[in-house]
């Protein structure tokens, strides 16, 4: 399971409780772009291990902005994201999770959706983001993204949303979620939007074979390997391209860097947010370079919105990817590092403060114990055919 680090108000003891018995986790204190010493890696690995369980994913190591725009002290960043992961694999850590979002990392504009059944969920939902992008931020040029009846819903909701419900989505967008490091002001994120200039698909997509062409050597050296986790939510926002959402794009991603050390966080609730997206068979063509699993399940609408449903819900067939990843675990000889993600908040942890939104003890344990338990009747079918 996922482990924010001391700071975390679910603790070690929290997590081995809940039957996890491997920690993803990251050295969030430290500057994106900045090196991860040996040092700070074992005092954090320590940590862990005395607490009966071990560090088996880091999520993430944060790729700086300069990198994916190619600018700046890019060149430097890029040599001191070698040393960290000589440093990780010196530690014992071989998985890293990492993500090629631009400026964001994942997005929700609803933190507490409440579900029919009184648990909370987190929601994304398109009108609040275009009314945010239209007229809160007023982006230049964003109204020639949106149809004109795109552009009226987007008003409507504008002028008759309460000044404490555009305050919640302007939070929810700028301050940065957990795992993404950074948050902004309005003026710091219009700026950093404006570094984007001139970038597209091509552009971010070739950008992002650059650095890999940099970086798998040292994997390969060292025994790591590198899972990119997809774009949460899976297409663009605010102008922003996106370049790692679908199966033709993982497909880009093996072509342009071949190596068995180049490789995918196969999170199903990201993938699963495009109806165009086969995830049973996405499993089985990639499974070979699948290094680290996200299980939950999301529900879309047909107007763009989705939230996290329970794990075995949603629009996520779970059952059969679970099935796939089996397959794929036994030909490759190989147990693949998995967490349940985006837990409900739900029991006892409605009445706590939210620290780390979708990271509640609770509805991460429930997730688990879904997840664990198709695993074990699925396996249990296998032996009795």
């Amino acid at each position: 399971m996922r482990w924010y680090g001391p700071k975390d108000p679910v603790s070690l003891a929290d997590i081995r409780q809940a039957g996890a018995t491997g920690i993803v986790t990251a050295l969030h204190h430290i500057p994106n772009g900045e090196i991860w010493s040996r040092e700070e890696i074992r005092l954090r690995k320590d940590k862990i291990e005395a607490a009966g369980l071990t560090w088996s994913v880091v999520e993430s190591v944060p790729v700086h902005e300069n990198i994916k725009t190619r600018s700046g002290d890019f060149k430097r960043y890029i040599k001191n994201y070698k040393t960290t992961i000589e440093n990780l694999a010196a530690e014992g850590i071989h998985i890293i999770c990492y993500n090629f979002m631009p400026i964001l990392d994942w997005t929700r504009t609803k933190l507490a959706h409440p579900l029919p059944n009184g648990a909370k969920a987190l929601r994304y939902e398109k009108k609040e983001v275009m009314a945010f992008e239209l007229f809160i931020l007023q982006r230049p040029g964003a109204e020639k993204e949106y149809s004109a009846e795109e552009f009226k819903m987007a008003k409507e909701f504008f002028d008759n949303a309460a000044a404490d419900t555009l305050k919640r989505i302007q939070d929810n967008i700028l301050k940065g979620l957990p795992g993404s490091e950074e948050g902004y002001t309005m003026e710091q994120f219009q700026k950093a939007l404006d570094t984007y200039k001139g970038i597209g698909h091509k552009e971010l997509a070739n950008h992002l074979r650059l650095f890999l062409d940099e970086i798998l050597p040292v994997a390969e050296k060292h025994g790591v390997k590198m899972a990119i986790h997809p774009d949460d939510p899976p297409f663009d926002i605010f102008g922003l391209p996106r370049v790692v959402s679908t199966a033709a794009d993982m497909r880009r991603m093996m072509k342009d860097n071949s190596s068995p050390n180049n490789g995918f966080t196969f999170c199903t609730g990201s993938y699963g947010v495009r109806a165009d997206n086969d995830l049973p068979a996405m499993v089985r063509e990639f499974g070979e370079n699948i290094h680290f699993i996200h299980l939950r399940a999301t529900r879309r609408d047909e107007e763009g919105n989705f939230f996290e449903d329970n794990h075995l819900d949603g629009d996520v067939p779970m059952e059969a990817v679970i099935d796939e990843i089996l397959q794929v675990q036994q030909k490759r000889k190989i147990s693949i590092p998995m967490r349940p993600d985006h837990g409900h908040q739900m029991l006892d942890d409605i009445q706590k403060p939210i620290v780390n939104p979708g990271y509640t003890a609770i509805g991460r344990l429930k997730g688990l114990a879904e997840i664990r338990g198709v695993e074990a009747g699925l396996i249990y079918a296998k032996k009795l055919k």
